[in-house]
């Protein structure tokens, strides 16, 4: 898009125009980005060097696992998060209703909770990013014009050079809504952070490149990736198959059905009515064509697949079983690493059921894991066949959990370990981890499993 210089002054500040050149293409290098923490030293509770640090990649949505990061940080800080890009819901909805794309909300949230809090300003950005919007549509318009302008209470403790590097992202952002007049933008419970990184990706043009950026921006541990599964620019629908035949377009649709498009989605695992059939396969769709969202079959990120193929630990997190995690084990690629490698595989079960999993047992979870894996119910030509133990090798089990754990059939399955972790009820979703036992409980067995391999190699060299 070509536009005159004055008119870039005026829609995204003198800044912007400074730091990012117009013809920035995500081919280039990325900006060196000023950094509001360079005169303090990030402090994390590990004493280790992220390079000893043992390697992690974790499969999770955007909230369930949410609640142990903090305490995951101060374990190891070499983790890759790897998230769907189908989450339709809330304000994400709103942005690809309006301005297309794939959904960020399950990626911001995860970003902000890896972000540093070490400083004053660092808080404040954190706040900021993190800030929501009334639920009042005209009083979050008004309060979103506020922010725009530099207005809000929120940029308070924000420094200028870090104030117009995002100011200039979400100037740009409401200038993408304005160019889009036939759509009327509704910001009622709108994300900033949601805000800020679609701005990022629509002016690069890059999925990744609005990540590094928001990684940049809230001071994410190097060492720490946040990846999306697919890396695209293109709006992606999740689908499933239900057992009966029924086919359900949306992720919102599966796991939190709503009246209407400006609900407030409810993620209490009680507070959706249960489906009238369990959930077959899950499988991507698309509106772009001709065909009204047909099914496609988006490539693997890259940098997951190669992730996958060095970690020391792989980690299925708990939350929505078909549509925060399977997501990300349909696609070629993810099934054939994992199960090639010798490394610990450790499934979180979750500890209340939810309408996706209604009824389901411990060994039911890992049915649907391998089914995932194996693309069993997909296309017959890319079909797995391997067994439930070349995915899944360790079982965390939360104390007092309402899921069931059935060991003969686990056992059955070729899975023999088997830990159960203290708990916490939470009064809104139930049983849930304690997350400093939960981290405890993960770092013993990793470290368990690290010296079993030393020793086995030192057998086998004598």
């Amino acid at each position: 898009m070509n536009i005159g210089r004055n008119m870039v002054d005026t829609y995204l500040g003198p800044i912007f125009c400074n730091v990012f050149p117009l013809s920035f293409s995500s081919s280039m290098a990325m900006p060196n980005l000023p950094s509001p923490h360079r005169h303090h030293r990030r402090c994390y509770s590990n004493p280790n060097p992220p390079q000893s640090q043992p390697a992690l990649l974790v499969f999770s949505g955007g909230t369930a696992f949410n609640g142990v990061v903090e305490d995951l940080k101060n374990f190891t800080t070499r983790v890759a998060h790897v998230l769907p890009v189908s989450d339709d819901g809330g304000s994400t909805a709103e942005i690809v209703r309006v301005l297309g794309g794939p959904a960020v909300g399950d990626i911001r949230s995860r970003c902000l909770r890896l972000s540093d809090q070490s400083t004053a300003e660092a808080l404040a950005v954190r706040n900021l990013l993190g800030y929501r919007l009334s639920l009042d549509p005209l009083q979050a318009k008004s309060e979103w014009y506020s922010i725009v302008e530099g207005d809000h209470l929120l940029w308070k403790g924000v420094s200028k050079p870090y104030r117009e590097t995002i100011r200039a992202f979400l100037v740009y952002f409401q200038n993408q809504i304005l160019c889009r007049s036939e759509e009327a933008f509704c910001f009622s419970n709108g994300s900033i952070g949601n805000f800020f990184f679609a701005g990022a990706r629509i002016f690069f043009q890059s999925l990744d490149a609005a990540i590094f950026l928001f990684s940049r921006v809230s001071d994410i541990p190097p060492e720490s990736l946040v990846l999306p599964v697919i890396s695209t620019n293109d709006r992606l629908t999740l689908g499933c198959e239900l057992w009966n035949g029924t086919i359900i377009r949306g992720q919102n649709e599966i796991s939190h059905p709503t009246s209407g498009a400006m609900e407030l989605i409810q993620k209490e695992s009680f507070s959706a009515p249960a489906l009238p059939s369990r959930i077959k396969r899950v499988f991507y769709m698309s509106s772009e064509g001709k065909n009204l969202l047909h099914e496609v079959f988006p490539s693997a990120n890259a940098a997951v697949l190669e992730q996958l193929n060095n970690v020391d630990c792989i980690v299925y997190g708990m939350g929505s079983l078909f549509t925060s995690i399977c997501p990300s084990l349909v696609l070629l690629g993810i099934g054939e690493i994992i199960s090639s490698r010798s490394c610990l595989k450790v499934l979180l079960l979750n500890g209340t059921s939810d309408r996706e999993t209604n009824g389901f047992s411990a060994s039911c979870f890992v049915t649907a894991i391998t089914d995932a894996l194996n693309r069993t119910y997909g296309d017959p030509g890319n079909r797995l066949q391997n067994p439930p133990s070349q995915y899944i090798n360790t079982l965390l089990v939360p104390r007092n959990g309402e899921i069931p754990v059935d060991a003969d059939r686990l056992v059955a399955q070729g899975i023999f370990d088997v830990i159960v972790v203290d708990s916490l009820r939470d009064p809104k979703v139930g049983i849930i981890y304690d997350p400093k036992s939960l981290i405890r409980s993960l770092a013993d067995l990793i470290e368990r499993y690290m010296k079993s391999q030393v020793n086995g190699l030192i057998d086998t060299r004598r």
